[in-house]
């Protein structure tokens, strides 16, 4: 029997940066998942760190966009038409969350954490030696019409009053940046307070290995395990069963399968997504990632190649993969930049864990204790997991926190 001060369920960037934390506090911790290291949620994402972000991802609108999504024709969302029905309810509840008076309130919460989103990362970099996996050079956004960029000014220019800084370009300008694009595009926004990392995989096993270093330990188990003994919280691992002091629950999509049992009944739904890395056509590349805005997927310079990122797909979270959003961006992206052959067989699946309110779940489990909360993260896991496991350890250590935690209590869904 393995005795430990806190165990962490689920080894993505969100559990390693939170176990870390810990550790870095001298407590005793064990860090606790079923697969090796980062290899779920944290693989597949575009590697940026948005220190800019200020608004919730949008739910579309326009008829003409909500029309293309209905009949499958729109490359930045897919569905399964059997799952509408379960996922409806919460979809009524994102729309409201994501238009009006509720962005700025997400805007108003969600700053304290993004703005520290990008020095918090460097903070565990330089003490992981992980330094060489980031980029400083910001990301850059395309309108492939003046149209969609026009539309997109309200925003910019609430973001511009919150101080968040951005560079409005031409196709002229743009390509300064990224000489590799074609001038198949009109407008361009360049975000240069963001910063992106070329292996995200790598990044979250290297905050790994750090944890290590400080005592750390990382074993296989099942989290739906997770019981009391003798006061205290057990699970089972493949090295027998691990006891501790208290909980975290940071296992993203998976966290509702360990909750559900103990009551703790929260709003979260999974936007799938996918990823796909090809190789490099001839001697053009790219300095940093760029969003097709119209199209609805990313481009990134990877270690592993040219990785091309989907948008969502509302689907059930154990569906078969169904990569069709690929078919539909493909001859976009290829007349965008010269892609070359696929690098895997198959796109990579991902799951997104995402509350109605955008927001993630850090603090104390309601009813519970010595069990702590710290998923959700929707589009932001990378972006947030470092800053989201500071505040989670100076909340478990009784510490003045570094900004409010009333906003990402689990108990605003309970009211």
């Amino acid at each position: 029997m393995a005795r430990t001060d806190v165990i962490v369920l689920g080894a993505g960037v969100v559990g390693v940066s939170a176990a870390l934390h810990l550790a870095k506090r001298g407590l005793s911790v064990s860090l606790i998942d079923r697969k090796p290291v980062g290899e779920e949620t944290s693989y597949g994402n575009a590697g940026i760190i948005e220190g800019n972000t200020y608004f919730p991802y949008p739910f579309p609108l326009k008829i003409s966009a909500l029309l293309k999504i209905a009949f499958k024709q729109a490359p930045e969302a897919n569905y399964h038409l059997s799952y509408l029905p379960k996922i409806a309810p919460w979809l009524f509840a994102y729309l409201r969350h994501s238009r009006g008076a509720a962005m700025f309130e997400f805007a108003a919460k969600m700053r304290p954490l993004f703005a520290n989103s990008i020095a918090e990362h460097e903070k565990l970099m330089r003490e992981a030696g992980a330094e060489r996996y980031l980029r400083t050079n910001g990301w850059l956004k395309i309108y492939r019409t003046t149209q969609a960029f026009n539309d997109a000014k309200p925003d910019l220019d609430a973001i511009a009053a919150a101080g968040l800084a951005f560079e409005a370009l031409d196709t002229a300008g743009s390509m300064v940046l990224e000489p590799g694009l074609s001038p198949i595009f009109e407008r361009g926004i360049y975000w240069p307070q963001a910063a992106s990392v070329n292996n995200p995989l790598a990044v979250t096993r290297a905050y790994a290995e750090r944890f290590k270093a400080l005592g750390g330990v990382i074993v296989t188990g099942d989290a739906r395990s997770l019981h009391r003994a003798d006061g205290r919280w057990r699970v089972d691992t493949t090295e027998g069963p691990v006891d501790g002091a208290q909980a975290v629950v940071a296992l993203g999509p998976w966290a509702q399968d360990v909750l559900d049992p103990l009551g703790i009944r929260l709003p979260l739904e999974v936007k799938r997504g996918y990823h796909r890395h090809f190789k490099p056509k001839g001697n053009k590349g790219l300095n940093r990632p760029v969003l097709d805005a119209e199209v609805g997927y990313a481009m990134v310079p990877m270690e592993q190649g040219l990785r091309l990122t989907t948008g969502a797909e509302f689907a059930a979270r154990d569906a078969p993969p169904t990569p069709v959003q690929f078919d539909r961006l493909m001859p976009q992206a290829r007349a965008l930049f010269p892609i070359g052959e696929p690098v895997e067989d198959e796109p990579w699946m991902g799951r997104r864990p995402c509350f109605p309110d955008s927001m993630p779940v850090i603090g104390a489990a309601p009813g519970q204790s010595n069990l702590w909360l710290d998923y959700g993260h929707a589009h932001w896991g990378l972006t947030l997991g470092p800053v989201s496991g500071r505040l989670l350890t100076e909340l478990m250590m009784g510490e003045t926190p570094f900004t409010d935690p009333a906003p990402y209590r689990a108990e605003r869904f309970m009211k």
